[in-house]
């Protein structure tokens, strides 16, 4: 019985330093996934990104106007940025960001999100 025991020991232990780790002291360990943005809107309105392992504004940025595959765009600047939060962003679109339909996509620490379409009227 004691040498069962302590083979369950040693298993379990080998088993459990195998497994992937879920957390960390900083930074983000996940993918970003954008789960809703707010309808199309004009320069200079209010846009609202709603999803998960967002990070924060410190490590993350917003890519928009990206093709499907997440290349090219226009970064937003911090200073549109209205608030960040691990689920939730808010930003104003600039007056220099390219109008038309495009792919929003979220960086954080160099993991791109799942993207969304977004279209910016030229208004």
């Amino acid at each position: 019985m004691r040498i069962f025991l302590l083979g369950s020991l040693l298993l379990v232990g080998t088993l459990s330093s195998c497994a992937p780790r879920v957390g960390t002291v900083m930074g983000v360990t996940q993918t970003p996934v954008l789960v809703k943005v707010s309808s199309g809107t004009a320069k200079g309105a209010a846009v609202m990104i709603q999803g998960r392992y967002l990070g924060g504004p410190a490590t993350g940025r917003i890519r928009l106007g990206a093709d499907e595959n997440g290349s090219g765009g226009y970064l937003i600047p911090a200073a549109s940025v209205v608030s960040w939060t691990d689920s939730e962003i808010v930003f104003n679109v600039p007056a220099n960001a390219p109008a038309g339909g495009s792919w929003l996509y979220i960086e954080v620490n160099g993991r791109q999100s799942t993207g969304l379409p977004f279209s910016v009227s030229s208004q």
